[in-house]
């Protein structure tokens, strides 16, 4: 460990204890997802289960709410419910990364976790260069860096980041969210027998690649792994224009389905398809743990839209991790569903089977507060539904347009009412996680997510049902 890494963990840690009273007094902090101690959280890095643990790095500045040279917090878990804060696990230490440890991935071999990241470095007049780099582990806390291994290939510019690698068949892959020199978004793949050699196999998706004409200006946190006997190809493009109810963020997050043929590297796929219709949604990464689930870790915000507006601000932190939610390929769409072991938050339950819905809002006893899980079975499929979170968010379901609506008030001025939509043919479930500041949709078993932030009123925890037809719901909710 360099003397300049010691010196930043140690300015990090005493930012960390300066600020915990000021962070902890934030009525908005979450009650069950992770959150920075301090500063600012991004894109969830390096999720793995190492030795029966959970391993969950996520990008970080610790030193304002803003980004800047991030590092790589670290969280472990056993269950995946409940997170502990270990040490940092890389700084922003070497010429190779000076500028920041930008996202990446891990992956385990010979009993080591091996750690691949993106080195920022900026140089005085603001011009970046883009390192790959690798780094080890033996115990899964304390990380040796090994330097570069992969520099920026020609055809690109040093937008060229955020390594995903796997094993498949005995050689190892990789790859990396780019944009080439026309300015357009690809991804790229390599391969390699060792770790630490690896062979440019080219842009297998992107812009002007297959059926993708202009798709974005850059792919952010490529991830590619097999579900189900299919490739599935998780991405955040930046630079795609809305589309009606569609691409309503700044950024996008989405997956494509299709075949990669590893030998020749070409990746045959399908369209584009947004993972989560909220407002909070970027950067996802996935990883199969030893039960052989394929799990999903998304950021809980996104880039360079209205982050500053965030009131969390005030308490020297922002953004947090969504749940982790379990993939499952059904009729070729990749259904989210929240882990089982989120049934652990689980306390006081309470029952309403039955219920017709009235015109006027309808609360019930002991399904209300700020930290709640909401299951709703819909038993008349075609009548439209209101739910009211809080006053300050409803989910409307209207079954003539087979439009599912998710509104909020803006966390700008506090009157704005912002809308996100998904089309549904039929609604037969909903289930709500409620936290603190959170909200968490998933729609029909996960066929549909909805991720949004909220900042309601102390006083204001109620929640209320209403249908103008004759809608007639099961109801069932857990204090968590």
């Amino acid at each position: 460990m360099s003397q300049l890494d010691q010196q930043l963990r140690k300015k990090a840690y005493e930012e960390v204890e300066k600020q915990k009273k000021v962070v902890n007094a934030d009525r908005y902090r979450l009650a069950y997802h992770v959150m920075p101690p301090v500063g600012l959280l991004n894109d969830p890095n390096g999720f793995i289960q190492f030795n029966g643990i959970y391993h969950l790095f996520y990008q970080w500045n610790p030193f304002a709410t803003e980004h800047g040279a991030k590092f790589w917090g670290h969280y472990t878990s056993t269950n995946l419910v409940d997170w502990q804060h270990e040490d940092i696990a890389l700084t922003p230490s070497d010429w190779f990364d000076k500028n920041g440890c930008y996202s990446g991935s891990a992956i385990e071999h010979e009993g080591k976790i091996y750690l691949f990241y993106t080195g920022n470095v900026k140089d005085e007049h603001n011009n970046r260069e883009t390192y790959q780099v690798m780094a080890v582990s033996e115990n899964g806390l304390d990380f040796e860096k090994k330097g570069v291994v992969l520099n920026l290939p020609e055809g690109y510019t040093p937008h060229f980041r955020d390594p995903k690698v796997w094993e498949h068949d005995g050689q190892f892959y990789l790859i990396i969210g780019a944009q080439s020199k026309d300015e357009t978004g690809k991804a790229v793949l390599f391969r390699s027998n060792d770790l630490h050699h690896w062979e440019n196999l080219g842009a297998i998706a992107g812009a002007h690649i297959g059926q993708f004409g202009d798709f974005g200006y850059m792919w952010e946190c490529p991830d590619l792994f097999t579900l189900d006997g299919q490739e599935v190809l998780v991405f955040s493009p930046q630079g795609i224009e809305s589309d009606g109810i569609h691409y309503q963020n700044l950024y996008q997050a989405g997956y494509v389905i299709g075949e990669l043929d590893y030998e020749h590297a070409k990746y045959n796929h399908g369209a584009f398809v947004e993972i989560d219709r909220g407002f909070e949604f970027y950067a996802p990464q996935t990883t199969v743990d030893e039960q052989g689930r394929r799990i999903l870790i998304g950021w809980f915000g996104m880039p360079e839209e209205r982050e500053d507006a965030h009131p969390t601000i005030e308490h020297k932190w922002v953004h947090a991790m969504t749940l982790p939610r379990e993939l499952k390929l059904v009729d070729g769409k990749l259904y989210q569903q929240p882990i089982v072991e989120l049934k652990e938050l689980r306390k006081e339950e309470v029952s309403y089977p039955g219920v017709e819905l009235k015109s006027n809002k309808q609360s019930f006893d002991k399904i209300e507060g700020e930290t709640l899980e909401l299951f709703m079975e819909n038993l008349e499929k075609n009548e439209p539904i209101s739910i009211n979170i809080r006053n300050h968010a409803n989910i409307v379901y209207s079954p003539k347009e087979q439009l599912l609506k998710v509104d909020r008030i803006s966390f700008v001025d506090g009157q704005t009412v912002e809308e996100r939509f998904c089309h549904i043919e039929t609604l037969d479930n909903l289930r709500i996680y409620l936290d603190t500041s959170s909200l968490e949709l998933f729609v029909n078993d996960g066929e549909e997510v909805f991720s949004v932030r909220i900042y309601p009123k102390i006083t204001e925890t109620g929640i209320s049902f209403s249908s103008e037809g004759k809608a007639k719901v099961n109801l069932t909710a857990w204090k968590l």
